[in-house]
């Protein structure tokens, strides 16, 4: 017969994270960095208090605020991700709410953290100037951590509960300043900023002020992804904003969208992106050789000064962030052009900066006044959960004959 034997849980290394974990009844309590001293320490007190309390593992009262976030972090890197795997950029937004939360009641015991203290949190939050959108939507990424954690049963769900008691700020409360309206962008300021772009990001954002897009769909737009038969084209992305909910995303393409994008779909691997960075690039340094004054015969030749490891390489697509710092220098280009070496005041425009959000604002307009608020709402993907079914059919012709008639 087998021998019986009780072993200790065993010290194992996350794959996902690269952590140290340890299984105690059921939950995982990570450690730290995989072979560290602090996590081999950490793992020795953690089986002693195991060991001390007849194998049972630490209570809830015994965590920390820092301990709850530290687990909690590494549960949302491995949730929050798009169906490719890919991370969707929502953990990212829990940084901010988490290190207030972190310097402020780190050491704290969770299961006495109350509403209380999340106000203090959120005050700081209000101290440093920021809008009250912004606020309440941070306050709500922290009550999401802590029914997190009463799910786990980290902390006592009456904590939960205590947290659920603070309302959403309202407007004019607590005199929170509010954020400006986003506005559309004005055709004329968008005229003069795309002749300081390159071809590929001009090309993005001529393709999104005709669709009315989000940048990240046009982006991460693939040749594949492009259905090239009949008058108007359709393109559904692979990932989008309402895909987590099982919605299907398709933009429609017009002649005037697809006279823009047909030099970009001569790639043969439909898994290629359509607008690459490494293309822009090239383009960047041929433009540069073109305006060269210099002889070749003197100074560097063209691909001589370029650096053979570089630290960072262009991408195969553009990220929505990239695609929004391009449109900011090209602003910036343009306004220096615009004032032609005028001093006007220290810190007025000619050319504003934008955001590329706002070039979805601006077509919504135009459909808005051309074909009505329903169509506004099929073609930019504003379709309501109740309302999606009943109108799939009809919303997909309008947004058709939209993209037809001005796409």
């Amino acid at each position: 017969m087998p021998r019986l034997t009780r072993l200790n849980p065993s010290y194992r290394k996350h794959r996902p994270s690269g952590q140290a974990v340890v299984t105690l009844r059921g939950v995982d309590f990570y450690l730290g960095p995989w072979k560290s001293k602090a996590s081999q320490s950490k793992y020795d007190r953690l089986i002693g208090e195991w060991m001390a309390s007849g194998r049972q593992t630490p209570r809830a009262s015994d965590l920390t605020v820092a301990e709850v976030i530290e687990r909690f972090w590494i549960y949302a890197k491995a949730y929050y991700r798009r169906r490719d795997g890919t991370p969707s950029g929502e953990a990212d937004s829990f940084k901010p709410p988490l290190s207030i939360l972190n310097r402020l009641y780190g050491e704290t015991p969770a299961a006495s953290f109350d509403q209380v203290a999340l106000e203090a949190c959120r005050q700081v939050m209000i101290d440093a100037g920021h809008c009250r959108i912004y606020i309440n939507a941070q306050i709500f990424r922290l009550k999401k951590t802590f029914r997190w954690a009463a799910v786990k049963k980290l902390v006592p769900s009456s904590v939960h509960q205590d947290l659920m008691t603070i309302k959403s700020l309202k407007m004019g409360e607590l005199a929170v300043r509010e954020s400006a309206p986003v506005l559309p962008i004005a055709d004329d300021i968008v005229d003069a900023t795309l002749p300081h772009l390159s071809n590929v990001v001009a090309a993005i954002l001529q393709l999104q002020r005709l669709t009315g897009a989000r940048p990240g769909e046009i982006c991460s737009m693939r040749i594949g992804d492009v259905d090239r038969t009949g008058d108007v084209w359709s393109y559904k992305p692979r990932t989008h904003k309402t895909a987590h909910k099982g919605k299907t995303r398709t933009i429609s393409i017009g002649p005037r969208a697809q006279e823009i994008i047909k030099p970009f779909l001569l790639k043969l691997d439909p898994d290629a992106f359509v607008f690459s960075p490494a293309a822009a690039m090239k383009e960047m340094r041929q433009r540069r050789f073109e305006e060269r004054k210099t002889p070749l015969s003197c100074g560097n030749r063209p691909g001589s000064n370029v650096k053979k490891n570089p630290k960072r390489e262009p991408g195969d697509c553009y990220t929505v962030n990239a695609y929004r710092r391009a449109i900011k220098r090209a602003c910036d280009e343009a306004d220096e052009w615009a004032k032609a070496g005028l001093v006007i005041g220290n810190n007025e425009r000619i050319i504003p900066r934008w955001n590329p959000h706002r070039l979805r604002h601006s077509a919504a307009t135009e459909i808005n006044k051309l074909f009505g608020i329903e169509a506004v709402r099929v073609v930019l993907g504003h379709s309501h959960v109740k309302m999606a079914e009943l109108y799939a059919e009809r919303n997909e012709a309008a947004a058709r004959k939209v993209a037809a008639a001005i796409g």
